[in-house]
């Protein structure tokens, strides 16, 4: 049976261009602090990793955060040898994959038994405000809407994506950080300088209306704009962990086999409900 593969959600050659101009004049201060969260993550794990490797788009950034990291960029195929690493970060670069899903196996294959996964990624709240403020602003002037802004995924289904990847004792948690600007133009130069424009395969060639992005920042400021005038620009970075598989992990225990009641753990009185 012949199967179709479907369409690519990301132009590559758009991707690597807008990364290439964002280093010219790079602002990757949410780089900065997924640096800073993973080397906190990691010190609460309490094991010393002798041969990490880190995926990025941003190879400048993260080389040297972990000492001997092999650092390699996020292209469909990754550049990991199976089996050769201990941990594996997947750094601020899954959202723009054409298969999420494949690039954790990637990962998870090239760990070693008992390995740690740490990924972050942009998630689906991420620029709610300017989503919405763009999606009635064109709507408005064109009477349609046209993909500007990559679709990401909401936590709640992240689990379950690093369980289908084959990681045990997955974990998915998001960091909510916000961020403040006079503009939405500020905030867009921001998105240039961090290589996140649109790259999207399905994006409009043509350039936009004029009009349309100051119709955007009226509306933006109109509805999100503080006291002070400013307006709010929300980033939810998503942290996924997992281990690759091994006999001498922790396993959950079946349901029903305890044996401590939960009355009893807690120090409280057990209250048994009326019958029906």
């Amino acid at each position: 049976m012949h199967m179709t593969r479907p369409p690519d959600l990301t132009d590559r050659i758009a991707l690597c261009r807008a990364r290439a101009r964002a280093r010219r004049a790079p602002e990757l201060f949410l780089h900065d602090l997924a640096v800073g969260e993973i080397q906190e993550r990691l010190k609460e794990v309490n094991r010393t990793f002798i041969s990490p490797a880190i995926v990025t788009g941003f190879a400048e950034r993260w080389r040297g955060v972990l000492p001997g990291a092999r650092v390699v960029t996020d292209e469909d195929m990754l550049d990991l040898t199976p089996g050769a690493h201990d941990l594996v970060i997947h750094a601020l670069a899954l959202h723009w994959a054409n298969d999420p899903v494949g690039q954790l196996v990637q990962c998870r294959r090239a760990l070693r038994p008992d390995g740690l996964f740490i990924g972050v990624l942009f998630g689906g709240r991420s620029l709610h405000e300017l989503r919405a403020s763009l999606a009635e602003a064109e709507t408005a002037l064109t009477g349609g809407l046209s993909p500007r802004i990559l679709p990401m995924a909401e936590i709640r289904d992240l689990g379950a994506v690093l369980q289908r990847a084959g990681f045990a004792l997955p974990v998915a948690d998001s960091v909510i950080q916000t961020v403040s600007y006079q503009t939405v133009f500020q905030l867009m130069q921001d998105l240039r300088a961090m290589g996140e424009t649109n790259a999207l395969a399905t994006r409009h060639r043509a350039p936009a209306p004029r009009t349309l992005f100051a119709e955007t920042a009226r509306r933006y400021a109109l509805a999100h704009a503080g006291p002070d005038g400013r307006i709010p620009a929300t980033a939810e970075m998503i942290y996924l962990t997992g281990w690759a598989p091994d006999d001498n992990q922790q396993k959950p225990l079946r349901p029903g086999s305890a044996t401590t009641r939960l009355a009893d753990a807690l120090g409280c009185d057990e209250v048994k409900l009326p019958d029906k």
